[in-house]
């Protein structure tokens, strides 16, 4: 892996870390010298992952929405490596694929749980901790639908949006201390989230996407590498795009 970032005494939390977007983070991060807590809802692939990728993972199962189950994943992952710097916010469900006058309303406050609330617990969970140590660096995973929205996407496209807007107000209440909070807004990468969507709805994403091609793992991976690393300094309340010219804002 090259261009890597120094996170070296670095100890990383890493939601929905076991694959996909989180388990490339997870391995670009033990590449540049960090530890890592993959928090995973699927214990028996966080526990895989974990063994495949050796001794400084650490995998905790936590259900991003129970605000108890992060404070478990939180409290294991200090006792095992004693602070947490960086917090990934990536789990997240793609949500009912369909109009929004179909959509039901339990599956738009699932999305909602799930994409916002998940996030808002885990920041709620770690910045006090960030705050003592005057140190920290959260990225909180978005989307291009986020931005502009998607078609049939409603409930997701809500979802990442707000995560758009809580970046913005906790960057600058995180502001006067050495803690930056940014999101990254990739257009699709080929994950497992594919899985609960439709292949029109794929269709339609890639042909948004001016590059004519999914974003890779490992390309999120970098960006969010950045935004993780110290010199991510003054950067803050931001959202870093990566959509293959898809926004340019």
């Amino acid at each position: 892996m090259s261009n890597k970032l120094d996170l070296t005494g670095r100890v990383a939390a890493v939601t929905g870390g076991a694959q996909g977007i989180g388990r490339a983070v997870t391995e670009r991060f033990l590449a540049s010298g960090a530890k890592v807590a993959i928090w995973d809802m699927d214990k028996k692939l966080a526990d895989a992952t974990a063994a495949k990728l050796g001794a400084e993972v650490l995998a905790v199962q936590c259900d991003v929405t129970n605000p108890a189950s992060v404070n478990a994943a939180r409290d294991a992952t200090m006792a095992k490596f004693g602070k947490i710097d960086i917090l990934i916010n990536n789990a997240g469900v793609a949500g009912p694929t369909a109009k929004l006058w179909d959509v039901k309303l339990e599956d738009l406050q699932m999305t909602m749980r799930v994409n916002l609330e998940g996030p808002f617990n885990c920041c709620k969970a770690v910045i006090p901790g960030m705050i003592k140590q005057n140190y920290g660096r959260i990225v909180n995973v978005a989307s291009i639908a986020g931005k502009e929205g998607n078609p049939n996407a409603s409930a997701y496209s809500a979802s990442k949006a707000a995560i758009i807007g809580m970046t913005k107000s906790l960057g600058k209440e995180l502001a006067s201390y050495d803690i930056s909070v940014n999101a990254v807004t990739p257009a699709a990468a080929k994950t497992a989230i594919f899985d609960q969507i439709t292949q029109e709805h794929i269709d339609f994403m890639l042909s948004k996407i001016p590059r004519a091609r999914f974003v890779t793992v490992e390309e999120v991976a970098a960006l969010i590498g950045f935004a993780a690393s110290a010199d991510c300094s003054f950067t803050t309340g931001q959202v870093l795009d990566i959509s293959g010219g898809r926004a340019t804002y």
